[in-house]
């Protein structure tokens, strides 16, 4: 514990002075969610991974990979990084069209591509893949089944949570998309908690983790869209596979609990996230209604809503989503677009 300054506020050194942008990733506080924790009876906890420089958990994953392809020799200086991303991770490797914008932005070279599954030759993975092998001193990243992405979590995610908790967590929750943050990071604290921590996946419509977990394994055919970016899987991935037996559960979160979590979270808790950070948020309160009072259960706060404000606050948007119906009518006064 720090002591108090000569103001009053309690500042901490423990980090000081860190070596550039690479030294920033990490390190994220936790935030009590104030008034879901009250009503819970639980302390429901937000790991602030917007707060990543690159406003995303994503920065994790794209530092391990990249260092993993340097430390094998398949990246050398001036080389180039090739993903198939939805957005965040493409930004965390760089350092919607929003999303496109920044990348350029951050001298990324962006290839926009259909979206069609993971089986069509045409899916981002494989084009990024054939792109790479295309060029010169160039890696495909591969952020899906690149299992460094997984061990950025195993050594970082998971023991910051541990540490900050002081080890007393009792369950935690999150979505996945390429699967490293909920397998490293539940391969961390089942751990250091000799299996005590129960781990919960928190998956959006359309993906189909959920009915795989429920039904002990069977794979169905995805169908189904959902407002979250960027979450939501149709296969286990090899991030996953390891960690996948080990989850206590899943839950199912629509999107309208997911949009009017927004609202809530940015009325009652002052916090600007995203829908993804907003079904792990739902995620969270429904894991620790279901495990009762005293517990304690962490989240991710995989980015914030900035990326998104032109659609989340838009009562146009709303409305093509058949999601105006979901927002309380006094948090109303936040749909400020038109």
């Amino acid at each position: 514990m720090e002591a108090k300054n000569q103001y009053g506020v309690q500042v901490s050194k423990a980090q000081g002075v860190v070596k550039g942008l690479v030294g920033a990733i990490g390190n994220t506080p936790l935030i009590r969610l104030n008034k879901l924790s009250e009503q819970t009876g639980c302390e429901i906890l937000g790991k602030a991974e917007f707060m990543n420089p690159g406003g995303s958990v994503k920065d994790r994953a794209a530092l391990y990979v990249v260092q993993d392809a340097e430390e094998k020799g398949l990246l050398a200086p001036g080389g180039t990084v090739v993903e198939g991303t939805a957005g965040n991770t493409g930004i965390g490797l760089a350092h919607s069209q929003g999303k496109i914008d920044l990348l350029r932005l951050l001298g990324a070279e962006v290839y926009p591509v259909p979206a069609v599954a993971f089986d069509n030759p045409e899916n981002y993975n494989h084009q990024a893949k054939r792109h790479a092998d295309g060029l010169e001193n160039a890696v495909w990243t591969n952020q899906f089944d690149n299992i460094a992405n997984r061990r950025a979590h195993v050594e970082t995610t998971g023991p910051e949570i541990w540490a900050q908790t002081g080890g007393k967590v009792d369950a935690f929750t999150c979505s996945t998309g390429t699967g490293g943050t909920l397998a490293g990071t539940t391969a961390y604290l089942k751990a250091a908690s000799n299996g005590k921590v129960k781990s919960f996946l928190a998956d959006p419509p359309g993906s189909v983790l959920h009915s795989y977990i429920e039904s002990g394994g069977q794979l169905k055919e995805r169908s189904g869209s959902s407002i979250t970016e960027g979450i939501g899987q149709g296969r286990v991935t090899d991030n996953l596979r390891p960690d996948i037996e080990s989850l206590d559960g899943s839950l199912n979160i629509s999107d309208e609990k997911s949009i009017e979590m927004v609202y809530r979270c940015l009325d009652e808790e002052g916090l600007y996230l995203g829908a993804s950070s907003c079904l792990n948020v739902v995620a969270a309160k429904e894991v620790a209604e279901k495990l009762g009072k005293g517990h304690t259960v962490v989240t991710i706060l995989a980015d914030g809503a900035y990326r998104y404000a032109d659609r989340l606050f838009s009562k146009k948007w709303l409305e093509e989503k058949k999601l105006l119906g979901a927002i309380p009518k006094h948090l109303e006064k936040y749909i400020v677009l038109p």
